[in-house]
């Protein structure tokens, strides 16, 4: 197993204690019913059952839950430990607690920079850090090597969508980020998460100039070719193709909790959908595949609501952040 790895401070945590209480009440009027452990999915239909006794009357003070934590930056990630099943509010965003006794949720990189968190009839506000991302002009861009032309690429490009579809709609139960994320691969960060870039160049085609923008969305490592890439997470893979067209040798690893990473321009695919992977594990090598501008390894990481069909409002996080979080041995 590798050890922690990164340029980023580590800031304190709370640890955190996962403790479910129930308060149950009776009257002489009205039997107490039974208790229900909350699950993460809904229960199989009802079984009648012997009859039981009410429990004898009683008041159990529920304990507090431990606070909420994490990687508190835009385009971080705040993890909130709650009672499996129970609903939590954060802003906007409503999402259901796991079996892990928490809920995870990636934080938008331009989201506000305070957010109030309801877990049960209790609200707290959290401060979110900014971002100061900046604009970074690419000049020399070679437009042909990325647009899909040719009727064969225009194809390899819609089979490769339809493949990322798939990858991004499977979900495995994990444990996101509760211990910790590791550098997938032992080389310096060469680009980071949130910069614009504009692209300016020349097609050799027609001798047009092309002009786009894109915010990199991943956190890319200076690899050579052939550098082993690693499990920073224990994950199943749900996606593992050697040419997808814009990416290359691709990987999609759930790590549970909403969390998916993505490894791209990969040289050598080591793993096949449906494996499951510890941290640590070697899973591929770096390269230079696809429409890739060099070697290198780009490692993105999505945030999906588990609790909707729909793949609409899923969007990427910073990976970076996801190396503060603390790593359980």
């Amino acid at each position: 197993m590798r050890g922690a790895a990164g340029c980023f401070s580590t800031p304190l945590f709370l640890s955190f204690l996962f403790l479910v209480a129930c308060t149950v009440a009776t009257s002489p009027a009205e039997p107490a019913p039974m208790p229900v452990e909350p699950d993460a999915e809904a229960p199989a239909d009802p079984v009648a059952g012997p009859e039981i006794d009410a429990a004898p009357e009683t008041s159990i003070e529920a304990p507090e839950l431990a606070d909420c934590y994490g990687a508190l930056k835009q385009g971080g990630l705040i993890i909130c430990p709650a009672m499996p099943g129970s609903l939590v509010e954060l802003g906007e965003m409503r999402l259901i607690a796991g079996a892990s006794g928490t809920v995870q949720y990636g934080l938008p990189r331009t989201m506000p920079e305070e957010i109030d968190i309801l877990r049960g009839n209790v609200t707290t506000t959290l401060t979110i850090a900014p971002r100061n991302d900046e604009l970074r002009v690419v000049p020399g861009f070679d437009c042909d090597k990325v647009d899909a032309r040719t009727p064969a690429q225009k194809a390899h490009a819609a089979d490769s969508w339809e493949k990322k579809q798939t990858g991004f709609s499977l979900f495995y139960p994990g444990r996101g980020a509760l211990d910790g994320f590791i550098l997938p691969a032992d080389a310096r960060p060469s680009s980071p998460f949130g910069p614009t870039r504009q692209y300016i160049g020349v097609s050799k085609t027609n001798g047009q100039p092309c002009e786009s923008m894109s915010v990199h969305q991943g956190f890319d490592l200076a690899t050579p070719v052939g550098t082993p890439v690693y499990a920073p997470a224990a994950g199943t893979v749900t996606l593992a193709d050697p040419d997808l067209y814009y990416e290359g040798g691709t990987i999609f690893l759930d790590h549970g909790q909403g969390l998916l990473s993505v490894f791209m321009h990969l040289s050598e695919v080591d793993v096949a959908a449906g494996d499951h992977v510890e941290r640590g594990a070697m899973i591929a090598k770096s390269g230079n595949t696809g429409r890739s501008t060099g070697p290198h390894l780009h490692w993105a990481v999505k945030w999906r609501n588990p609790d909707t069909d729909n793949r609409g409002g899923d969007y990427y996080i910073d990976p970076a952040l996801l190396l503060e979080l603390p790593v359980a041995d």
